[in-house]
Order: structure tokens, then sequence, then C-alpha cells
């Protein structure tokens, strides 16, 4: 009988990083508290046009220049060319409303007519803020979902993990190279090969289980420059050459979590116990 065996190499998470508003920029954390539906406070919070349909950078890309901070009260949001920034609490349970986040409706809480027009100024749509309750649950696809999985207002899936490794890679191949922050990730993490993460399958970080489902098919945002918010053509362009499925480019692994209220913490080794065929190979 012949035997396969992977060899491991160390890796270690280098970056934590949560989106407490959809489309806004990261918070990047020394430690954070894994639950159902991802990383806490991760995308807990929303935009959305007047029909309750949900608001990202694939709509304004103006949303990559708010600033975002967390003091002990929740969340102060800036704009650069505003004095006056807007507080919002971790958590709000106002008026209900129905959004809508790609196929999924939800009922969600609406937070003040205030957060609305200052959103609405900046931003020149007509937009409402909303905040998702604790009592919400939204189950990721059933293709992927083992019984009870959960996302927050995230696109698909609760933690987008990559590796620092497949991106020193792809800067290799561009002409100008890119931060990691256009691909939005939860963790990174240092070591291994170049998109090892598309070869983990279970996984732990601390006291915490983890699952790689499916590699994340990436749209325009990642050619949105995070700091100016202008549109490029990569790193879509290189990408297409290399990192497609089915017409899709693919960079980064949609994870799931299988146990809850552990913490990861960066310098955390992430041990790697069982690996999956790569579809990318």
């Amino acid at each position: 009988m012949v035997r396969f065996f992977y060899f491991c190499p160390v890796l270690k998470v280098t970056a934590i990083n949560i989106y407490p508003v959809k489309g806004l920029p990261a918070i990047s954390l020394n430690t954070s508290r894994v639950l159902a539906a991802g990383l806490e406070f991760d995308r807990r919070w929303m935009l959305v046009d007047e029909k309750g349909i949900f608001i990202s950078q694939r709509d304004t890309a103006l949303l990559s220049q708010f600033t975002i901070a967390q003091n002990k009260l929740g969340f102060i949001i800036g704009y650069p060319s505003l004095n006056q920034n807007l507080q919002i609490p971790f958590f709000s349970s106002g008026n209900p409303l129905p959004v809508k986040v790609w196929d999924d409706e939800i009922i969600a809480s609406h937070f003040s007519e205030n957060a609305d027009n200052w959103f609405s100024q900046i931003l020149e749509i007509n937009c409402r803020l909303v905040c998702m309750l604790g009592n919400v649950v939204r189950p990721i696809e059933a293709n992927y979902n083992s019984g009870n999985d959960q996302v927050s207002f995230a696109d698909g899936f609760p933690i987008l993990m990559i590796g620092e490794e497949s991106l020193n890679e792809l800067n290799q191949k561009l002409e100008f190279p890119i931060l990691m922050d256009r691909f939005r990730p939860n963790i990174v993490f240092a070591g291994g090969t170049p998109f090892y993460e598309d070869e983990i399958a279970a996984f732990d970080i601390g006291s915490n289980q983890f699952i790689a489902v499916k590699p994340c098919a990436r749209c325009q945002v990642t050619t949105i420059n995070q700091q100016n918010g202008i549109m490029e053509n990569e790193p879509l362009k290189t990408l297409s050459t290399y990192r497609k499925i089915n017409n899709k480019i693919m960079f980064g692994q949609n994870v799931i979590p299988k146990n809850i209220n552990g913490i990861i913490s960066i310098g955390d080794k992430l041990i790697v116990h069982s690996h999956k065929a790569n579809l990318l190979k």
C-alpha cells in the first residue's frame, strides 16, 4: 500500500482583521474572539439602499476612504473631508428593517436617521445604516453547511484566510506591488508555499477548530486601491492568467469555525490536521 505524507510547514498568524461595517476599512487587532458567524464584531453593520439591498465597494469605491476605530463604546467612523465623526455602538436594537444580502433576506435593526443622513451626504446616495440583531441567524449556503453554520453580513462565509506567500508570489508577477488590504482577509498567516491555504482542510488556531471549505472567488473590489479609492486593472488581470476555476478568479480560502468563544492572537500557530485536493493545480 502506498501512503502519501504531507509536509506541514510552521504557520503563524500575522494579522487579524475585522470589518465592523461591511465595505468599510478594517480594524487590525492583536486578538479576537471567534463566534459562530465569524470573528467578533465582523460585518455586523451594513449600509443599504432605499430598497434595503446592501451597499459595498462594488457600488461605490468611496467606502474605502472612510476611517474606523474602536473604543469602549463601539466604533468611531470618520471621513477625511469632515470634521464630525460618527459614533456607533457595538450592537443596536432599533426599529426592524428588512434587508437583503445577495439572495438572503434578513430582518436587521435600523440605527438612526442621523447616521443615514451622515452617510448619504458623503456618498451622495440615499442609504441607511443597519445592524444585525443578535438573535438573527443567516445560514451559509447549503452545499457547505454541516447543519448550524452561519455568517454575518459577509458575502457568503464567516472567515477569509490568506497566506502571506500567496501575495508575495502575486506581487512578483505585477508591475506595481499591491497590499493585502485589497483582498480584505480576516486571518493572514506566514509560512508555507504560495497558495498553501488552497490545500488546507481542517486546522486549529489555539483552542479553535476551523474548516477551510472553498477558494474565494474575487470581484472588482480587489482592483480598488484602498489608499485612494481609485479602481485599477490589477490584480484581476494577472490573477486571471493562473487562478481561474470555471471562469471565476480565486484568491484566499473561505473558512468556517467549528467551535466558538475561543480567542485567536497574532503569533498563534496554525496547526493543520488534514489537507484537501488543490483545485488550482
